[in-house]
């Protein structure tokens, strides 16, 4: 599957504007710097998994929204998920992907 960044990009930006938040609130909410959002919104910038999770949280939903264009009804437990995974840097990040990936594969 490959993914759309502008569309992701037109994805966040609906739900910002149904928040009616501004760019640079939402850059802080999510602590990303000036004017990334911008060019994330227009497809320009390509953002890390990291930083949707941020606007994920920034924007209260999940990440699902952005990526695929419909979010998870999954209550309050994702956030606290996606707040163990925010300080975490790539190398903790591909190590955390790679055990939801296996506890998936177990579910099924």
């Amino acid at each position: 599957m490959e993914l759309d960044y502008s569309e992701i990009g037109r994805r966040i930006a609906k739900r910002r504007k149904q928040l009616r938040l501004k760019q640079t609130e939402v850059e802080e909410k999510a602590d990303i710097g000036y004017k990334y959002l911008s060019n994330i919104e227009r497809g320009i910038s390509i953002p890390s998994v990291e930083v949707v999770m941020r606007l994920a949280l920034a924007l209260e939903t999940t990440p699902d929204e952005f990526l695929v264009g419909t979010a998870l009804d999954t209550g309050e437990r994702w956030r606290e998920v996606a707040e163990l995974l925010r300080d975490m840097d790539d190398k903790h990040l591909e190590l955390a992907g790679s055990l939801l990936a296996w506890l998936r594969a177990q579910a099924l």
